[in-house]
């Protein structure tokens, strides 16, 4: 399309960045003038009960949007709409003010932006939806065209697809010469804040860390991302979740640094490249059930589970004292920081649901309020597996030993021992389950019997 003279406007979402950003390509290639904005929902936070930590993290991510804006002089408005069933309306008097003649968003795939965005149409803003997905749920369909369910074979159709159709990163918009230096915006604070200074924010800096990651790290994925004190993951989920680099990008510099490694799961890399498609994968879910969406188990069946366990129970398992070593380390090192270790994000909703035996729902919206890379589609899914009720769901009675997942994957107890120094002074051996103690409370349950009380919950369910 040739150049045209009007002004186009890029609606920024969960794609905070310049780099690889179709949207903002196509407005600048399309549009002599570009706008950029971003339509702040505080009401719509509080209702999904964002973390503290992950609203400031994408208040200094629009700080940072706008200055690498403003540096290819393009204006990002930071525009607060209200209640999120406003956004149309406010757009659509955006739009009028400033005389815009395409809107440029990238398409999202929960039920509430999708209507969201089909308001829009009706509000008759001309909004152009482009891909920012590694893979779209539409392209990734079963030979009959139904959606998958399984990930073993939605991931096999991922990587034939993508053998043919490896993804291409764009560049830097260009920068307009005749643009006159702009004041970057600085977004408001917006509701409760919690530190979020250990995670880094600008886009050069977390390129650089996924850069790092994929040339000295990836291939040791495999072996060590189950350890949680190794520097074995990546730990760029909070970056993802807000946009500040693309899983494109991702797989564009694994390739770079394993080459055809990435297509063998057995490798570190192409293990890493499996987790990125797992997070497709329940994008792909969100879209094709949204069911799961409005708190409804995958398996519709479970929702049926009668769920036993006590308030007192979940406030010792968000405290970090169940008396399971492992259990509290992991709680606490989310309290402490905002973020888990994915094994120990396993083995707790193990804890929660098959020993403690509270409603998954319950872990999952505690997990979205305090976790800094908290991500709908992931948290949803990992949760449901973790319950047995979801997608390539653990057999029910699959059922994780919280001692022996801690003598397995933090056998000297160093991790242990970093959350919780009241057990320092333990053994290498008692640490995983030490004696009773003043400072440390005795475990709530016996595990071996918890464990019968799972198995015959899933069997009273299966007969009825």
């Amino acid at each position: 399309m040739s150049a045209s003279t009007d002004t186009g406007l890029v609606w920024f979402r969960h794609d905070l960045r310049v780099l690889d950003h179709p949207a903002l390509t196509a407005a600048t290639q399309n549009h002599s003038s570009v706008r950029a904005i971003y339509l702040l929902c505080p009401q719509q936070l509080d209702e999904h009960i964002i973390a503290p930590i992950r609203r400031q993290y994408l208040r200094l991510a629009l700080d940072e949007l706008s200055r690498n804006l403003a540096a290819l002089g393009i204006p990002l408005d930071i525009v607060d709409a209200g209640h999120f069933s406003k956004v149309p309306t406010t757009l659509a008097t955006y739009c009028q003010q400033h005389d815009i003649a395409q809107v440029y968003a990238h398409r999202e795939f929960l039920v509430d932006e999708m209507q969201r965005d089909l308001r829009c149409s009706e509000q008759n803003i001309p909004l152009t939806l482009l891909s920012d997905a590694l893979i779209l749920p539409e392209q990734a369909l079963k030979p009959d065209g139904k959606p998958y369910q399984v990930f073993t074979p939605f991931s096999k159709r991922c990587r034939q697809w993508l053998a043919q159709h490896f993804p291409q990163c764009l560049p830097k918009p260009y920068v307009k010469a005749d643009k006159l230096i702009l004041k970057p915006s600085v977004c408001p604070v917006f509701g409760e804040e919690r530190d979020a200074g250990d995670w880094p924010v600008k886009e050069s800096a977390v390129l650089d860390a996924m850069r790092q990651f994929c040339r000295e790290r990836a291939h040791r994925y495999k072996e060590e991302r189950d350890f949680p004190d190794l520097a074995g993951t990546s730990k760029l989920s909070p970056a993802l979740a807000l946009g500040l680099v693309s899983a494109r990008q991702c797989l564009a510099r694994l390739q770079m640094e394993a080459g055809e490694e990435i297509w063998d799961a057995k490798t570190g890399a192409g293990c890493w490249f499996n987790e990125l498609l797992w997070r497709e994968f329940y994008r792909h879910i969100a879209f094709h059930f949204p069911r799961i969406v409005r708190g409804h188990a995958f398996q519709t069946h479970t929702d049926q589970l009668r769920w036993q366990g006590s308030d007192t129970d979940f406030a010792a398992w968000c405290e970090g004292r169940t008396g399971f070593p492992i259990v509290d380390a992991a709680m606490r090192q989310l309290k402490q920081t905002g973020w888990m270790h994915n094994r120990l994000r396993m083995i707790v909703a193990s804890f929660l649901c098959k020993d403690l035996h509270l409603d998954w729902r319950r872990g999952e919206a505690y997990f979205l309020s305090t976790l800094i890379d908290a991500d709908f589609a992931s948290n949803n899914g990992g949760w449901q597996w973790a319950a047995s009720t979801g997608t390539d769901a653990a057999p029910y009675f699959r059922i994780f030993n919280p001692t022996s997942q801690s003598q397995r994957f933090d056998p000297n107890g160093n991790f242990i021992r970093r959350f919780l120094p009241e057990l320092a002074h333990c053994s290498d051996k008692d640490i995983h389950a030490p004696m009773p103690q003043a400072n440390y409370p005795a475990p709530r349950i016996d595990h071996a019997q918890a464990r019968e009380i799972s198995l015959s919950m899933f069997a009273e369910l299966k007969a009825s």
